[in-house]
């Protein structure tokens, strides 16, 4: 019963935003209902427990609608619907600060722990997907991230680089 109620929520929700997706005037607003589209998805392979396949629909798909997001902010003029009133810096420069810490906190946890073997503790008894858990968030966890980050700030210096460029167009108009 609980999965059926769950299949039926997925599925209006998909075709809901995957609606969206299609009938939206406004470049943000359709890829935005684009990636959540894909998350809900992601809840069809949970409710077959498949787990892992779900994760990477997560991971895989919805982020590379999210670089299809980048792409679009930069391609098409978005910013012009986007209006900043930003009343407060020092809220802007803690929230930074924090964030900085908060990531140094995260990337640094996994070299500074004493308790970095947990690949020892896999036995045959655990499934697939409980065993590549045990190896990413161990032994791979730093590489993910740093990669994570790269492509965050990749994504950021594309937007700022092309906003930039809009700026210069719109003064010489």
């Amino acid at each position: 019963m609980y999965e059926a109620i769950a299949f039926y929520v997925f599925s209006a929700f998909v075709i809901g935003f995957f609606l969206i997706t299609v009938l939206s005037k406004n470049a943000l607003y359709s890829m935005s209902s684009l990636a959540g589209g894909m998350v809900f998805i992601a809840g069809f392979f949970f409710l077959l427990d498949a787990e892992f396949i779900g994760v990477v629909q997560i991971v895989v798909y919805t982020g590379s609608v999210m670089a299809l997001y980048a792409f679009g902010m930069m391609f098409f003029d978005t910013t012009r619907d986007v209006k900043e009133n930003v009343t407060s810096k020092k809220l802007i420069y803690a929230l930074s600060i924090t964030s900085a810490l908060l990531m140094l906190a995260i990337l640094s946890a996994p070299i500074i722990s004493e308790n970095t073997s947990l690949l020892s503790a896999v036995d045959n008894n655990l499934g697939n997907t409980r065993m590549i858990g045990i190896v990413l968030f161990s032994k791979y966890l730093v590489v993910f991230e740093l990669a994570a980050v790269m492509l965050l700030t990749a994504m950021i210096a594309g937007i700022v680089l092309v906003s930039k460029k809009m700026n210069v167009n719109k003064e010489a108009e």
